[in-house]
């Protein structure tokens, strides 16, 4: 971090947003990729990444990840080898940001 309080990182991309499922298959849908968000937490660039049950939304699963660049995103993605589980999603919003910097929010 700069003397400013802002770091710079070069092309940072933020994937967000969320699907939904079957309330009923939300906790069995989180925890399937409970070893993949662990593998993608280790892995070079990943600066965060996470797969959760909405509060609010018996039927919605919120996806957060961040990574250093584009190259590591697909370094990650050619490996990830994510689990098949059979259950039904559908795609809600989800975008992919490209960010130059990064300073706290308060």
């Amino acid at each position: 971090m700069n003397s400013g309080g802002l770091a710079r990182h070069r092309s940072m991309l933020i994937i967000a947003g969320y699907i939904t499922t079957d309330p009923n298959e939300r906790d069995t849908y989180v925890e399937a990729h409970r070893d993949l968000l662990r593998r993608a937490r280790e892995a070079p660039g990943c600066l965060d990444a996470a797969i959760s049950a909405d509060p609010v939304d018996p039927a919605r699963i919120n996806n957060y990840e961040r990574w250093q660049s584009r190259e590591h995103l697909d370094a990650w993605r050619a490996v990830a080898n994510a689990p098949d589980t059979g259950i039904t999603i559908t795609l809600g919003p989800m975008s992919m940001f490209t960010a130059t910097d990064e300073r706290p929010p308060f």
